[in-house]
Order: structure tokens, then sequence, then C-alpha cells
């Protein structure tokens, strides 16, 4: 069936009721919505008012069909149609719908529509070649009959791993070698393994194989790995590295699952770019001096290494845990599936629609969509229903989520934020914990119950149910923060910090943090500083700057991400770092640490350095050093001298740099053998 593609219509929203099973109340949805859309509520979109959406697709630019379980039959009559807008499907049945609190969950099932509405961002992907060069690596027989399984479809090597007794084949059909995997890097397409002990079988083994001349060190590269030998992974977090697939040689099932996932990895992969990074703003290091280490602390798969001064962040490698975004201060290391500030214009459109729709004590849950989802229609079809207070929200791993997103959620209103988990979860889980371990501080001092932040660790629907029902209800606010999220990840993240803080129940100027946190104060002795402004020089976010036209340290609290490179620089050790979350002084002016008189050149008057510093180096001269005592003793006055005069003077008065004292004779080994032998003599 052709269409016209030129759309002149408003934005549709179908609402099902999937048949009647629950009750989306159009008139009071669409007012929630803005008014900006056409509503069209139906019973059966995928059956019998299949003509509804086949005359909407005529005009509407935009489609919102309130359906996730048919939405490849309905993507399938959009196409055929050849609807050329865009269209986004939304679950307001499983997740608000079909609950026992359905005839409360209008205010959600609002939420959720607005909230799907909102324009998916543009994802960038890398690609991944695999040519299907496959090293089967094991210790027995097993291993042989992978190698012959996938010998047809694979271009074949089999490693044996300390071999025993394995009897070879009569006809062979790949090379047999033994050696032991000694390092391993790479990803799909692209494997680099090092091999101790290499051999390759002899033709002529009999009843077991026989290997040649072993060597150490022999390089091989491969597309594919298949470790069949029931040992230590070759790779951290093994299950999330792409291209290496491992199985217990003792359980046949498994081996035959890794045998048929192998098959298919031939060919041309497109893989999310998970992480959107900026060197510039990397916070790890200056001048070889060790700072920030938040990323390289939290990533599961070794994606993160050192280059110079930054890091680096291999896309290939990288799982898409968001570690590394959710505990950078920076913004150099950022999440792209989405991008966090567009995870935050989610936030505000559900809980702002949220309680325009009359919704009160809104909890968010954050899952993601491999372990929430399946418990999520659980209990819907089989228990309760999520409660009508309860909005989730699916990311792509909930390690993705930072305190910028949990600000922004308890400053748009939420009364609670939880994390559902896998109790057997494929990412670590230590930025989640250092999350918790930041909101068990931010938490009690603006008011808030401990448990307004839970982690529901479950994979059962009835657990879950009940940890939500523990979630606060009826918190004192003062109202709720309606700021858009635009900007750099720091500007945002500080932004929300401030506007929850404005909507808290408490609201105290300054929060002590744990160590570790990415907030905080430089301290200076000021008496042990000598503004040499090293630390101004090491500061990777320009927390610390300098006066351009006076001797002058300047500090700005809300920039500074207790790195710790400033302590580390300073000369004098006089630099100490306090963890605080200062509201006082987000946005605010930079405060003077250190400040000093300038010394005015004693010939022209120009202002350098400090006057301290120069008189401290004329006294400690004075006198004491053959360039500026006796005969020289007049030389001193060019200590006072800016740098143009100091060598105007100099060239003047002929001064000979190597016209000192004699300097002391090195001596050697050998003049303490001639004395000892001088003094035997004597």
């Amino acid at each position: 069936m052709s269409r016209n593609t030129a759309q002149t219509g408003r934005d549709t929203v179908f609402l099902c009721s999937c048949e009647k099973t629950f009750r989306p109340e159009a008139s009071r949805l669409a007012e929630a919505l803005g008014g900006n859309a056409e509503i069209v509520a139906c019973d059966h979109l995928c059956g019998a008012e299949t003509d509804h959406l086949v005359k909407a697709a005529a005009t509407a630019p935009n489609l919102t069909i309130a359906c996730r379980q048919e939405e490849n039959a309905l993507r399938d009559i959009l196409e055929e149609l050849s609807f050329g807008g865009t269209s986004q499907f939304v679950d307001i049945r499983d997740s608000a719908g079909w609950s026992s609190e359905g005839k409360e969950a209008q205010p959600k099932m609002a939420a959720l529509l607005a909230m799907g509405r909102m324009a998916p961002p543009a994802l960038p992907f890398v690609t991944l070649e695999s040519n299907g060069v496959i090293l089967v690596y094991g210790a027995d027989e097993t291993a042989i009959e992978a190698g012959e399984r996938l010998a047809d479809a694979l271009d074949v090597t089999v490693m044996l791993h300390r071999p025993g007794d394995v009897l070879p084949r009569s006809r062979r059909t790949f090379p047999i070698a033994r050696g032991s995997i000694r390092f391993a890097k790479g990803y799909l397409g692209a494997f680099e393994l090092t091999v101790d002990n290499f051999a390759l079988a002899k033709p002529s083994s009999r009843a077991a194989f026989a290997f040649g001349e072993t060597r150490n060190g022999a390089t091989s590269h491969c597309d594919i790995i298949l470790d069949l030998t029931g040992g230590k992974p070759l790779f951290a977090a093994d299950s999330l590295r792409d291209g290496y697939l491992r199985a217990d040689p003792r359980d046949p099932l498994a081996v035959e699952r890794i045998i048929a996932k192998a098959r298919d990895l031939v060919g041309t992969f497109d893989k999310p770019k998970y992480i959107d990074f900026k060197p510039e703003l990397c916070a790890h290091s200056r001048s070889g001096i060790t700072g920030c280490t938040r990323c390289l602390d939290v990533c599961p798969t070794g994606a993160i290494t050192l280059a110079g001064d930054a890091v680096s962040i291999d896309p290939q490698i990288c799982a898409g845990c968001g570690g590394c975004g959710s505990v950078c201060p920076t913004g150099a290391a950022a999440y792209a599936l989405p991008a966090p500030d567009h995870l935050m214009r989610k936030l505000r459109t559900l809980l702002l629609t949220y309680t325009k729709a009359g919704g009160r004590d809104g909890i968010i849950l954050f899952h993601d969509s491999d372990h929430g989802i399946p418990i999520i229609e659980a209990l819907a079809r089989f228990g309760e229903g999520l409660p009508a207070r309860v909005l989730p929200v699916a990311v792509n791993e909930v390690t993705q989520v930072g305190i910028e997103q949990i600000a922004a959620g308890f400053a748009y209103g939420a009364a609670g934020i939880a994390f559902l988990v896998s109790d057997k979860p494929k990412h670590d889980l230590l930025p989640l914990d250092r999350l918790e371990a930041l909101g068990d501080s931010l938490l009690p001092a603006l008011g808030h119950p401990g448990e307004a932040l839970a982690r529901i660790t479950t994979g059962d629907p009835d657990v879950l149910l009940a940890a939500l029902h523990a979630m606060p209800v009826g918190m004192a606010k003062t109202g709720a923060a309606s700021f858009q999220p635009v900007g750099a990840k720091r500007q945002v993240m500080m932004l929300a910090l401030r506007e929850w803080h404005a909507v808290s129940p408490a609201k105290p100027e300054r929060i002590p943090l744990p160590k570790g946190a990415p907030f905080g104060k430089v301290e200076v002795k000021a008496e042990g500083c000598t503004l040499c402004l090293a630390c101004v020089s090491a500061c990777p976010v320009s927390a610390l700057s300098a006066n351009p036209d006076s001797p002058e340290l300047r500090f700005q609290e809300d920039l500074c991400v207790q790195c710790g490179l400033c302590q580390s620089t300073c000369p004098e050790k006089v630099i100490g770092l306090t963890p605080q979350l200062d509201f006082s002084v987000i946005n605010a002016a930079p405060v003077t640490l250190k400040q000093e008189e300038p010394y005015a050149c004693d010939n022209c008057g120009t202002l350098f350095g400090t006057k301290s510093t120069i008189e401290r180096i004329k006294t400690k001269l004075a006198g004491q050093h053959w360039m500026f005592s006796g005969a020289n003793a007049d030389r001193l006055k060019v200590i006072g001298y800016c740098d143009t005069c100091r060598i105007e003077a100099a060239t003047l008065s002929g001064f000979d740099p190597h016209g000192g004292p004699p300097r002391p004779l090195v001596r050697t080994s050998e003049d303490y053998f001639r004395e000892r032998e001088e003094d035997k003599d004597s």
C-alpha cells in the first residue's frame, strides 16, 4: 500500500486499553500532555481497529503508540504504509494499567507517555569485523571435537593446554598445537595472544599427540577465541568481551551453545560507542603525577588505559556499564546511551508531568531491559503490578546513573529513587556502591530518610513489590524545581545539586563528605606558600588560578574535583583537601587563598615576584656566596632587578660567571687507596 509521506497533521497518541483490560482516561491524559497532540482512544489497535493507525499515518508527523507488546507487528504496518514520520512505542499496560492500583495510575500513564514521546538521541557506533579465524583453546578431546564441528564454517586452529593422551584423528582438517596463553588482549576481530610452550603437533603422532620443539613468547592473532580449558578466564569480566566465548568442557549443553554462537561471529558488526570521551577534561595526571583514578578503579573490562596525562577508552572493548561516566567528576567520560543531560531531561519530563497530572510521592525505579522488564511484566501478569506512584525508567545499565541524575530526580519532586539490580549482575556494581556512599552523606543532611535512595537486589517480583511499598511517602518539601539541564556535565551537576538543596526539607550550607567525593575545597597554609603557582599549572579544571596582575592564588570550589594533583605537586607541601559540598559557593566568584605585595624592580619599578621572596633571597645570599660577598657585594642589588634589568646589569659590568674560586677536586677511589698507602709508609 502506498501513501504520501508528506506529514501535515498533528502528532497523534494512541491509547489502547488492550481489549479493555485497563482504562486509560483519554481526556485526563490529554490535559496532562498539554493538548499538543491528538489523542486516539481504542481497545484493539493491533486487530479490529487498525484503521485508526492507517488514517493517522497518512497525515501525522509523529506517532506515539501506548503498546510495546505488539510493537513489531505495528511497525510492519507502518512500513507497509510507507510512513515517513517518527514513531515511539510506550508501555503503560504492564507498567501502570495492569496493577491493583491501576485506577490511580492515570498520572503515571501521563508521565510515561510524555517521557516516551521525547525524540531519542542519535547514537554513535563502532564497527567490529571478523573473518572467522577462531582459536579453540582446550585441554582434551572436547576441544578437538569443537574444532571439527566448526571447521566447515570457520578457519579453525586448536591449541591444547597441557594435553594428555589425546588420540590423533586419521584425517586432520585444521592445525593442532600445544601451548599456554600467557597474555591476551583485543576484541572480536582483533585478538592478540602471547603463547608459551608453543609447538605444532607432529604428523607422525600415533597413539597420542606428539609435539615438535617448543618455544616461548610466540604471538598469535585471531578473530574469535573459544575457551574450553575450564580454567581461569583470559579476560576480566570475560562474559562482556566480544568474541571471547568460554564454557566448562564438562557441561555439554554449555559447549553446544558457544559452538552455535561462534558460527554467527563472522562478518561486520555495529557496536554502540557507549562512552563519549574528551581527554582535554581528564584529571588523571599532570607531569607524571597521578591525580584522579576514579574511572580506572571501576572499569570491569580493562577498556580504560593510561595515555599520558589522560586516560584512553577503547570503544571496541568497552562493554557499556557506564561506570566511568557515573564517577567521572569533570565530564571527560560521559555516557552516550543516552547522554547524561538527555536522561536528566527525561526525568524532568517524567516528574513534572506526573505532578501536573495529580501524582504524589513519586518513586523513580531505574532498571535495565534484560533484568528489569521481565520482572515488571511478571509482576503485572501474576501479581499486584507496580504501585501507582512507582515510575519505571529503563536505562541501558543502572551503573550509568550518576549523582547528577540523583540530584535532578529529587529536585524535580521525586520522593525516592530505587535501583533494581540482579543478584547475579553482569557488571561490577562498584559505581553504584560509590553513588550510594555519596547519597548516604547527602540525603540525611538534606532532610531525606535514608531509605529514599535504595538498591533492590532481586529476581523475585514479590520481593521487588515489598521493597517498593517500603519506600518513603508524605515527605515535606518546599516545592519542585523545573530547571533545564543544559550545559557541560560539571555545570549541570552543580546546578542540579543547588536546585535539590533549594527544595529539600533541610538546607544546610555545607555537608561534609567521605574521602574520594568529587566535591570539596583546597586549603593552603598561607605562611608556607611561596606563590610558585605550581598548583595552578597542575589543576586540570582551573579550580586554582592566578591573578595576572599581582601575586595571588585563587580558588573556585564548585570546580574542584578533589583529584589531589595540587596537593601532590606542591613543593612546599602546604596544600590540603577537604571533601565537602558547600552550596553557598556554587556559581560564586573565586576566593583568594594567598596574596602578597609584589616587588618593584629597584632599577625600573616594574612589578615582578613577591616582596617577601625577594627579601628572603637577599638575606640568604648576602655575605654567604662568593658572587655576592667581599668585592662582589655590590652585585647583591641585581637580585632586586627584574629580568630585563638584571641581564642589562650583568652585561654592562662584564660579569664572568667562571671567575669564582676554584671548586674542590673530585676525589676518587684511587685517591683514597693512595692516601691509605702513604699512611702505611709513614
